[in-house]
């Protein structure tokens, strides 16, 4: 029989000066038009802390040290979709190297910083909530299980 397997997921919440990054997808097929952050999928045989690290560099043009990131919100998200449920871990970073720019336009059609009070009312739900966990210093949360 085979195992019960999950997707992992990691989420940068970079913040500045009171103001969060988010980036608005586009022509993704999922949430299009909606804020996330600087995020991805593991690739296997890397750590979270490496996959974000990538992805800052991917997405966002930036270095950042792997052992700097500091876990700030775990989700258990319900399957959506055929490709299965997801364990998302959120991180947050005080120092980076480099200029924080778009670096993949072709899915990202604004990478804007917003008041961390005045965030946009199109965040992708899921982490809609995560955002009001990490304020609330809840660390776990589920979503999308009835």
């Amino acid at each position: 029989m085979e195992r019960f397997k999950i997707v992992p997921a990691c989420y940068l919440m970079l913040v500045k000066d009171g103001k969060m990054l988010l980036s608005r997808r586009f022509n993704t097929g999922y949430e299009d038009g909606n804020y996330s952050f600087v995020a991805g999928h593991l690739n296997g045989s890397e750590t979270f802390r490496q996959a974000m690290a990538r992805e800052a560099k991917e997405e966002a043009g930036i270095v950042i040290d792997p052992e700097k990131l500091k876990i700030i919100h775990v989700m258990h998200r319900a399957q959506e979709d055929s490709t299965g449920e997801r364990m998302d871990i959120l991180m947050t970073i005080a120092e980076w190297v480099g200029e924080i720019k778009n670096n993949e336009p072709e899915k990202c059609d604004d990478l804007s910083w917003f008041l961390i009070d005045e965030i946009p009312d199109n965040v992708v739900p899921f982490l809609k909530q995560a955002i009001n966990c990490v304020n609330k210093g809840i660390f776990y949360s589920e979503f999308g299980f009835v």
